[in-house]
């Protein structure tokens, strides 16, 4: 089935991807922007499911890479991200045939819409994590054996470069140095695949599932309901706490946004959340105990509008809701735990949703 986004369309879509991103996947409002002015000049874009997608069809995925902290600052040129994926697409000699999400986030869900409607082609309704994740390793895609690279990487000076790695972590190590370089944000397409592949390669449908999410807030909020526990039970979630930030503690280091936050809970309770992010929350504790580890997805919201609240809009004062929901279920295998689990951060905690997931 085919359905076309609209302008009118992007503002449940970019604040459902930005809940899913965990924290990070780019600022949501800046990248709404961009898709705004891209279906404004071009008109709206059609939104494909995988089994429509053909099997020898060219996919190229579309991303932001960087620490968000300066995302926000440094401003992508008008064409970035076009230029990276027809940059590779010319190095591979393909044709673009669909743009995909790299990732789900409030802006790596917008970019791709805003590249597909300036090239004229159709936008796969899925993405290659189901969630965001801070390394470009971190992919369904390496999992069944589709490379990163050739991958392009460009910048808003207009500086464009072309990748060959041995492995996906080594293009994850070269494209961040070459980020760092370019001012610590760039725009990358990688994991080039064929239809085929992106059909094991994606989590299918996420994002419909944005927009659900978008709406729901949306709804919730103006008949005055719970909207963290709205959207526990929809993602099959818990709410961990709600309170106050009463601390944060961030730094921009090797490419990427590190810290922590730690919430006080409301009503008296002495109880304490502390999260800790790298780009994407990552771990959770309530009072000193692990409630939730990647690949959990852990999300922070304003508790009384539901916004998404990213790693780098974190301050002091914020009344924000904690939950955790479950990922998708591949990440949870062994091969998962491997790229994405606790113990690759350092942390020493476990996966508390695996029993959800789908």
């Amino acid at each position: 089935m085919t359905v076309q986004i609209t302008r009118e369309q992007l503002k449940p879509l970019a604040a459902g991807a930005a809940i899913l991103g965990c924290g990070g996947g780019g600022d949501p409002y800046i990248g709404r922007l961009v898709a705004e002015a891209a279906i404004d000049a071009h008109g709206p874009v059609a939104l494909v499911d995988l089994d429509d997608v053909p099997d020898d069809a060219s996919v190229f995925p579309v991303a932001g890479m960087g620490a968000p902290t300066v995302g926000i600052e440094k401003l992508a040129a008008t064409g970035q991200a076009v230029s990276a994926v027809q940059l590779l697409a010319k190095h591979l000699g393909r044709p673009i045939d669909y743009i995909t999400c790299g990732e789900v986030g409030g802006g790596n869900s917008m970019v791709p819409i805003a590249v597909a409607a300036e090239l004229g082609v159709p936008l796969i309704n899925g993405d290659g994590m189901g969630r965001a994740f801070p390394e470009l390793q971190m992919g369904l895609a390496p999992m069944i054996g589709v490379s990163a690279t050739p991958m392009s990487v460009t910048d808003e000076k207009g500086n464009r470069a072309i990748l060959e790695t041995i492995s996906s972590r080594w293009a994850e190590w070269l494209a961040r140095d070459v980020t760092i370089e370019m001012g610590t944000s760039s725009t990358i397409s990688l994991y080039p695949m064929t239809g085929e592949q992106a059909k094991r390669a994606h989590v299918r449908g996420s994002l419909s599932l944005c927009t659900l999410l978008g709406e729901l807030v949306d709804s919730t909020r103006a008949a005055h309901g719970d909207i963290g526990a709205a959207l526990a039970e929809e993602l099959r979630g818990v709410r961990l706490l709600g309170g106050k930030v009463a601390d944060v503690e961030r730094r921009t280091q090797t490419g990427f946004a590190r810290g922590n936050a730690r919430i006080v809970a409301d009503g008296g309770s002495c109880e304490e959340l502390v999260i800790s992010f790298q780009n994407e929350y990552l771990l959770a504790e309530l009072d000193g105990r692990a409630v939730a580890a990647t690949p959990d997805l852990i999300m922070l919201i304003e508790s009384d509008t539901g916004t998404a609240i990213t790693g780098e809009s974190l301050r002091y004062g914020q009344r924000v809701t904690a939950l955790a929901a479950p990922a998708d279920a591949r990440w949870y295998s062994p091969e998962g735990l491997e790229l994405v689990g606790p113990e690759y951060f350092g942390y020493d905690a476990e996966p508390t949703m695996a029993g959800a997931a789908r």
